[in-house]
């Protein structure tokens, strides 16, 4: 293909990302308003879940070929640039606040399940049996920030009940999910056929897969939905390490063999920063959002 078929393609792509972002922000606002609970737990969970499925796919993917430190080395660079990149571009955006209690718990939750995640590849990798119990620990993750809820919105009387709202969702997941993979695939050649240098082909690669979670993010905070905003950026970083790590170890364990250690602990730092600033200053300003940009920049040094 010609570099103009595939930057056609990358607009296209591009244009996937924003409508379908706007769909799953439209509809997971809905059923937040419907069932009375905060946009931040819908985020959390129905957003973030949702825009994880690339991680998921390639995580089993790369453990039915056996390449664990692909594996591990995707989860790490997704999670490192959407706690860096991506909550970084919204900060710049459009400055949002993030209670206290919601950012030291869900960003707990994160640093539990990083945490979880660094100690099982450490130690020998991690086993079909990690993989469950890793998938268990999810759930168990997922119930305690439920209950946790305690500034749920009453209904609203949304006009989006749940019969459209989850369709809304669940089709602008699929078209941002379409539109990431449009982005990625196109985008490497129109690189090489450019003369771009492998670093940024590179760099647009390992973007890739986080693009829905950005995309949703950017979105809702410009229509003023940050719960969705931070929630599906957290819940995704929650996602990831034990649900996304687990079902790869499920279907064929997870042994790297590379060294991960470094990476590994430039994802706990950088994540633990981010959530202490959060608690710290309830807003997500310019300034932090700049800062997270920067953070974002070492990543390739390490991975």
């Amino acid at each position: 293909m010609s570099a103009v078929v595939h930057l056609a393609f990358v607009l296209a792509g591009l244009a996937c990302l924003v409508a379908g972002g706007e769909a799953v922000v439209r509809g997971a606002s809905a059923l937040a308003d419907y069932f009375g609970v905060s946009t931040f737990f819908v985020g959390v969970t129905v957003v973030a879940v949702g825009s994880s499925v690339p991680e998921i796919v390639t995580s089993a993917s790369a453990a039915a070929y056996g390449a664990g430190d692909l594996l591990v080395g995707h989860i790490v660079g997704s999670v490192t640039s959407q706690i860096t990149l991506g909550l970084g571009l919204v900060g710049v955006v459009s400055p949002l606040a993030v209670r206290r209690s919601k950012a030291l718990t869900y960003g707990g939750g994160m640093l539990l399940a990083m945490l979880v995640m660094t100690a099982a590849v450490l130690t020998n990798g991690v086993a079909r049996v990690e993989g469950l119990g890793m998938i268990a620990l999810y759930l168990v993750v997922l119930a305690l920030v439920a209950r946790r809820e305690d500034d749920a919105a009453t209904a609203s009387g949304a006009t989006l009940g749940p019969r459209r709202a989850v369709p809304a969702v669940l089709l602008g997941l699929a078209v941002v999910l379409v539109g990431a993979n449009l982005v990625v695939t196109h985008g490497v050649p129109l690189a090489r056929a450019l003369g771009v240098p492998r670093y940024l082909v590179g760099v647009v690669t390992g973007l890739g897969t986080t693009l829905p979670e950005v995309v949703v993010s950017i979105v809702a905070v410009s229509r003023g939905r940050d719960g969705i905003a931070v929630g599906t950026l957290l819940g995704s970083n929650i996602t990831d390490p034990l649900f996304s790590l687990g079902v790869g170890a499920v279907v064929a364990g997870v042994h790297p063999t590379a060294p991960v250690a470094s990476s590994l602990a430039y994802m706990l730092v950088a994540s633990l920063g981010v959530v202490a600033a959060l608690a710290w200053r309830e807003r997500v300003g310019r300034a932090l959002g700049v800062a997270c940009l920067l953070a974002f920049l070492p990543t390739f040094l390490l991975l």
